[in-house]
């Protein structure tokens, strides 16, 4: 490949595929400084060098509001690379993780994080994370070592997150133990906040309906137009692990999720897990709702708490359904507390919901 990375951004935005952004120009340096880097060959182990240590490449933590962009450039950077490279949810990637090492344990193994480490290590060059977060002690306890035992085997991390580093894991549970990760990401990857005063998926979603009484072939074309704009169609499930239980958003892209309401009301899930979903998504697509009523009580339960989550969380959600907010459940056991769901999800409707200045 013969084109940098503001090159390749450079185009785009000549043939109006993007719009010119200062935040993301300033970065792009930061990211070609990665690529031209890790171009180089790692040395290799020989009758001399038996325990060769790679030259560390500073990877990039890269931090800042929702929708500024940052998926947007992970996605070039990746499709830039020329070495094996995995881009992942950092989620999901832990879950993998904790998989590996139970595995490790039942073949004996003291120390589980090694050949787990390793065997990412052996994979890829590059790790490109999509959303940096710790909110799980499990995870918690074990990322400073295993990103140790990464690090010095020469994989270099690329990340994004809504956070600046230092409130990773900010109020959890035993966070002293934490605080060592904290400082190996500041020594191991530069950290670099991306300011833009605009939000481009709250512009691309301003002006368009995003609550659709079910009406056929119509309201899924449109729904399918604004998934399509604002994931590029791109998606594959994402696993969450929530006290030993697996949640799935069927379809996922840099933070966007897409379900039906059966696979998220209709399984048996609970506040812990609509909470977990709600911390994965900036923005949810919820298809199908039914109407509401004593016949599908449970159902309607897990309506209300999984749309709690998401406002309180300040989730963008866009959904299709039978009937109006207020015309969704008309009978049975839990009508007056469903008012409080109408309301909410009428205010989720708003062209400002979910802004961070609004």
């Amino acid at each position: 490949m013969t084109q940098s990375l503001p090159d390749i951004y450079a185009a785009k935005v000549a043939s109006g595929e993007l719009h010119a952004d200062d935040a993301q120009q300033a970065v792009l340096p930061e990211f070609e400084r990665i690529r031209q880097a890790v171009l180089q060959p790692l040395p290799k182990k020989g009758w001399f060098r038996k325990s060769a240590q790679p030259e560390h490449v500073p990877g990039l933590y890269l931090w800042g509001g929702v929708g500024r962009g940052k998926s947007m450039i992970m996605d070039l950077f990746v499709d830039a690379l020329e070495v094996p490279v995995r881009r992942v949810h950092f989620h999901a990637f832990m879950q993998e993780i904790h998989a590996g090492m139970h595995d490790a344990r039942q073949q004996g193994v003291e120390d589980a994080i090694e050949p787990v480490a390793s065997a990412v290590a052996e994979s890829v060059r590059v790790l490109a994370f999509d959303e940096m977060q710790i909110s799980d002690i499990t995870d918690a306890m074990i990322v400073g070592r295993l990103f140790e035992k990464l690090f010095e085997a020469g994989v270099v991390v690329v990340t994004t997150s809504n956070r600046v580093p230092d409130d990773l894991y900010k109020d959890g549970l035993n966070r002293q133990l934490f605080l060592p990760f904290i400082d190996l990401i500041k020594e191991k990857l530069h950290v670099w906040e991306m300011v833009s005063p605009r939000d481009y998926r709250q512009n691309r979603l301003q002006g368009n309906q995003v609550y659709f009484v079910q009406a056929g072939t119509e309201a899924r074309a449109s729904i399918q137009s604004i998934w399509e704009d604002l994931t590029g169609g791109k998606a594959e499930p994402l696993v969450l692990t929530v006290k030993g239980r697996q949640v799935t958003i069927p379809a996922y892209r840099n933070g966007i999720g897409r379900a039906r309401f059966f696979d998220l009301c209709g399984a048996m899930l609970g506040p812990g897990d609509y909470l977990a979903i709600a911390d994965a998504v900036k923005v949810l697509i919820l298809e199908d709702i039914p109407a509401l009523s004593r016949s599908n009580f449970n159902e309607a339960k897990r309506f209300v708490t999984l749309i709690d989550a998401l406002y309180e969380a300040k989730v963008r959600l866009i959904c299709s359904a039978a009937a109006e907010p207020e015309m969704l459940y008309l009978e049975g056991e839990g009508t007056f507390e469903f008012e409080r769901t109408a309301s909410r999800l009428r205010e989720m409707q708003d062209e400002s919901w979910g802004r961070e200045d609004a």
